[in-house]
């Protein structure tokens, strides 16, 4: 069975990288896929349930594509099947609790129909397997894993845990920090250690939340709120591990309490909080992006701290620059094509991980020399237009 490229993982960016390279690149594609399907999708607030088990690519949790991501779904005629159950992003609130600074983005004042939209993966699941299973240039091989790969001169051939084995001109890893094919090749990464975990869940509101994001920088990390259909808002709360022991053991009252404590009142009362869950925050940075025959894409190549919630909409241009660059090649899987994507990411990912990076440690902390820094420059944002421009160019995916 002979591809031109061969994925392995089929959540958002391996499913979004099959889907441009048949439509865009008219590539014979094959996708590896370990878990059967999306969650089942419940519209309740307790949506956030212990389905995170069955597909971590597309569990209940809601995630902000930029713009910048959400014109590269329209390029791959993928956002109009999205679109119906996304949430616009008209505005985005940045503030730090307890002080005086803030400051924020508004799509009109940018001469944007938008900054971003807010998208459920479960949602996004059930479009992407149904798009996958339509396609006639993908074969979708779903539950199944790679277990050994032997690389070639000219191709890479594949075996799964069924036993089938697979041919390809180009293997993409896009299976996750925890990689296989990572595994299987020895590309190491490094691990840098936040020391915080994201507490995850689904709130209901008692105001309109008018397609305003808010990211509200506390002493235990960012509170980030993303605005959702039915009056809701997906909640990302980074704290420390002692922290998330606590909040675990609270219950709806108490920690209904806690959040609005934390967050303030411009959203008014918080009605109603759905399921829990967590995970640890660190970021995972691939040593290699390319191999020999092999690329990285997405979390298998880097895996960031949701601060900015920059995650996505990094590895969407990694899929972006991979269509970019074997287009126009039959051999996709040559070393010029690698090459060419591993240099027009190299600049975009190195700024993207040290911006999240230095959000972390900035606004994770209260040591008072700091709190008066970036209060500081909070302030001096609203009033500096050349340092504006990077950076909302870069939270707007536009780079």
């Amino acid at each position: 069975m002979q591809y031109d490229v061969i994925v392995i993982g089929g959540a958002m960016s391996g499913g979004t990288l099959a889907l441009a390279l048949s439509r865009v690149a008219n590539k014979r594609v094959a996708v590896v896929e370990a878990f059967a399907g999306p969650v089942q999708h419940n519209p309740s607030t307790s949506n956030l349930s212990d389905n995170l088990s069955r597909h971590p690519g597309f569990d209940s949790r809601a995630i902000a594509l930029s713009l910048g991501s959400v014109q590269l779904l329209r390029k791959y005629a993928l956002w109009s099947d999205l679109s119906a159950n996304a949430t616009p992003i008209s505005s985005i609130d940045v503030s730090d609790r307890g002080h005086f600074a803030q400051t924020g983005f508004d799509a009109q004042q940018l001469d944007k129909e938008l900054l971003g939209a807010v998208v459920e993966l479960a949602d996004v699941g059930r479009v992407y397997q149904e798009q996958l299973q339509l396609d006639p240039n993908i074969d979708l091989f779903c539950p199944d894993a790679i277990t050994q790969l032997v690389q070639h001169a000219n191709h890479v051939d594949v075996e799964l845990q069924s036993g089938i084995q697979l041919t390809g001109k180009l293997i993409v890893a896009a299976d996750g920090a925890n990689s296989k094919v990572a595994e299987l090749i020895n590309n190491t990464k490094s691990i840098d250690d936040f020391e915080q975990h994201a507490l995850i869940a689904n709130v209901e509101l008692e105001q309109p939340h008018r397609n305003r994001a808010y990211e509200r920088f506390t002493a235990h990390g960012p509170v980030a709120l993303l605005p959702m259909t039915d009056n809701r808002m997906s909640l990302v709360w980074c704290m420390s591990e002692t922290m998330l022991k606590q909040a675990l053991a609270w219950d709806e009252q108490q920690f209904l309490t806690e959040l609005q404590g934390q967050f303030g009142w411009r959203l008014g009362r918080f009605n109603k909080v759905g399921a829990l869950a967590s995970y640890p925050l660190q970021l995972h940075k691939r040593e290699r992006l390319i191999h020999h025959r092999i690329v990285f894409v997405g979390n298998a190549a880097q895996t960031l701290h949701p601060i900015a919630g920059q995650g996505f909409n990094l590895s969407i241009r990694d899929v972006a620059a991979l269509v970019d660059a074997v287009s126009n090649d039959e051999d996709c899987g040559e070393y010029h094509c690698l090459a060419k994507y591993r240099d027009s990411r190299e600049a975009d990912r190195e700024a993207t991980c040290a911006m999240t990076s230095a959000f972390v440690r900035i606004f994770s902390n209260d040591w008072l020399p700091m709190v008066v820094a970036r209060n500081v420059g909070l302030a001096i944002f609203d009033i500096a237009p050349a340092i504006q421009g990077a950076v909302k160019n870069r939270s707007l995916g536009l780079v």
